[in-house]
């Protein structure tokens, strides 16, 4: 016999609260429909059976006059099911993203700023969300990431976002729901067609499913198969990016851009988007990554960049930067005790100084670097910056970021912030400080 559809679903909650180690919270994403309030519901009596704590996060969007009934259901909910709950009012910035995107992006921002880091958050979407994000996403021509839909699991930003649900029909959470006799909210803009997920939904799906039974599973299980891809395809980039990364003293790991452009092109854009990925950046939209991959044999002086949202890629000296984008420097100077943080307009300097030859009356001076400063070092005499600057390999769009100390005129030290000490002075000693986190 067949389990019961409560049965089936509480077990997929087990299994998911025992992947859960012991003293995190759980969290459970409550919009008000059906889905959440089910699995409110369920979760309440799993957890309280393993004496796990669980507590609940409402987003309020502020988009339509029944937000307000949403909320009142939640908290009636929350209350008799002695379930703390979290409400949480949101400004939808809709910005070119959509109203639905827009939304989506506010609801997580919510939840990554108010969850305490390493809880789990549960989320109640289900085999036919994932169809419909599968078709969504292919009508959208994405890749293999894309059709790959919601993943069972995610971490991000200290928080583990967890789908439980997610290989069960909507079919059975309606049925669990009816013999609960639940009560729950029905959003009035499920209806609206003008948007793509409602479309999907009413008008297209009951039509594949008239020819074929099985469309939602079938879907769902092909963004399964594109998940599995994936990951496998990452794995294999990982590794892959490992023989191409070229440690830099003074800036990190970088990846060797002539022996990426010996790739084949597939390849490459695999290797970037993974490398971003990797170093949570956003990934390149398919434009600007092939305008990256036509740069890769630029001269070794040529200053390449290429910038999107939320990132931009540097090539310079055969060697490829991924990095956050880099905002201009305000003009910034300013004197110095040489003994605490010392604050500059990217954060505070985390170094001290003991000046052991000049007098201490001589003040201390601290500014971006302009150029034309002298050092005088131990053993190697009187250097140019620059020429420092250019026998280390610092990049030029980071030179311009280092911090000079000047004393009487001279520079007695280069640092770059917050606390790496890259020349100092004969006669001069920097120690570094323990910045708060």
């Amino acid at each position: 016999m067949a389990p019961q559809p409560r049965n089936l679903l509480q077990g997929l909650l087990e299994d998911a609260l025992a992947e859960t180690p012991p003293g995190r919270s759980i969290w459970v994403a409550l919009s008000g429909g059906l889905d959440s309030c089910l699995l409110l519901v369920l979760a309440a009596q799993v957890c309280q059976q393993a004496d796990r704590p669980l507590r609940a996060i409402h987003i309020n969007h502020g988009l339509q006059t029944a937000a307000e009934t949403f909320e009142k259901h939640c908290t009636t909910l929350c209350e008799r099911l002695s379930v703390p709950l979290t409400v949480v009012n949101v400004t939808v910035d809709v910005h070119g993203d959509g109203i639905e995107g827009a939304a989506r992006n506010a609801r997580y921002k919510a939840f990554f700023a108010t969850l305490p880091a390493a809880d789990t958050l549960w989320l109640a979407q289900h085999q036919d969300d994932q169809a419909e994000t599968f078709l969504l996403a292919a009508l959208r021509g994405s890749g293999v990431r894309g059709l790959a839909g919601m993943p069972y699991r995610r971490d991000a930003q200290c928080l583990t976002l967890v789908r439980p649900w997610l290989t069960v029909s909507r079919v059975m959470l309606e049925s669990a729901a009816q013999s609960l006799d639940l009560t729950w909210c029905e959003d009035p803009t499920n209806s609206d067609i003008s948007f793509d997920r409602n479309r999907l939904r009413h008008r297209v799906l009951p039509v594949m499913r008239e020819r074929w039974p099985t469309a939602v599973t079938a879907l769902a299980n092909s963004a399964n198969h594109a998940s599995e891809a994936d990951r496998l395809l990452r794995e294999y980039a990982q590794e892959e990016l490992q023989s191409l990364r070229v440690d830099s003293q003074y800036l990190g790991q970088c990846i060797d851009a002539t022996a990426l452009g010996e790739r084949s092109c597939a390849r490459q854009r695999l290797l970037v988007r993974t490398l971003c990925q990797c170093q949570g950046l956003p990934t390149p939209p398919q434009k600007r990554l092939e305008s990256l991959l036509e740069q890769l044999s630029a001269k070794a002086d040529a200053a390449v960049c290429v910038e999107w949202p939320g990132a931009q890629a540097r090539l310079w000296r055969q060697r490829l930067y991924l990095m956050a984008p880099l905002e201009p420097l305000p003009p910034w100077k300013a004197n110095w005790d040489g003994q605490t943080p010392l604050e500059t307009p990217i954060g505070p300097l985390g170094c001290q100084v003991l000046v052991l030859q000049q007098p201490p009356s001589q003040p201390l001076k601290a500014t971006w670097r302009q150029g034309g400063e002298v050092i005088q070092l131990a053993k190697r005499g009187r250097r140019d910056v620059k020429r420092l600057l250019q026998e280390a390999d610092i990049p030029p769009w980071e030179r311009e970021r280092l911090v000079v100390i000047m004393q009487a005129g001279a520079c007695i030290g280069v640092i770059r912030p917050p606390a790496q000490l890259l020349w100092q002075a004969e006669g001069v000693r920097f120690t570094r400080l323990n910045l708060p986190a």
